[in-house]
C-alpha cells in the first residue's frame, strides 16, 4: 500500500496481487486517515506501506515533512511488525495530472484534486516497487 499523505487529504494506492502493477484506490479525509487505515490495513493484510516523502528539487524538506513523520510514528506504534518505507514523491502529482491527460480524463475530473491525490499514491507504490523488485 502507498500513502500520499495531505494536510486536508490523502491519497492511498495498492497493488495487485501479483505486486506488478499499483493501482489508485481511495483519497480519505486525513482526519479519519488513521480508523481507515487500521481497518484496511488489517482486513487486506497489507504486507508494507510506502509512505511519499517529498523532498523539493534542490534537496531541501518540504514543509509537509513533520507531520509525515509524526503520522508514520503513529502508523508505527499501531503496527510495529509492520515494515514502512519513504519513497521521494517529487512530482508524482505533475505525473498523475499528466497521466490522466494522456488516459482522456475530462478537465472536470483531472481538477478534482483527490483524483490527483490517489493517482501520486499509485505513481510514489509504482515507484518504489520498480526499485524493490520481488
Amino acid at each position: 500500500m502507498a500513502i500520499d499523505y495531505g494536510k486536508v487529504r490523502t491519497g492511498l494506492a495498492v497493488t495487485d496481487p501479483s505486486k506488478i502493477i499499483s493501482s489508485p484506490l481511495e483519497t480519505v479525509a486525513t482526519t479519519v486517515l488513521m480508523p481507515y487505515l487500521k481497518n484496511y490495513i488489517v482486513s487486506q493484510k497489507v504486507e508494507r506501506v510506502v509512505v511519499g516523502y517529498p523532498v523539493n528539487p534542490e534537496g531541501h524538506e518540504n514543509p509537509v515533512v513533520q507531520s509525515i513523520i509524526r503520522f508514520v510514528d503513529n502508523l508505527k506504534k499501531l503496527f510495529p511488525e509492520l515494515p514502512i518505507d519513504f519513497y521521494d514523491e517529487q512530482y508524482t502529482s505533475r505525473m498523475a495530472e499528466s497521466a490522466m491527460i494522456a488516459g482522456g480524463f475530462k478537465r472536470k475530473y483531472r481538477s478534482t484534486k483527490g483524483n490527483v491525490d490517489r493517482m501520486a499514491a499509485a505513481f510514489i507504490l509504482q515507484g518504489w516497487m520498480d526499485e524493490h523488485p520481488l
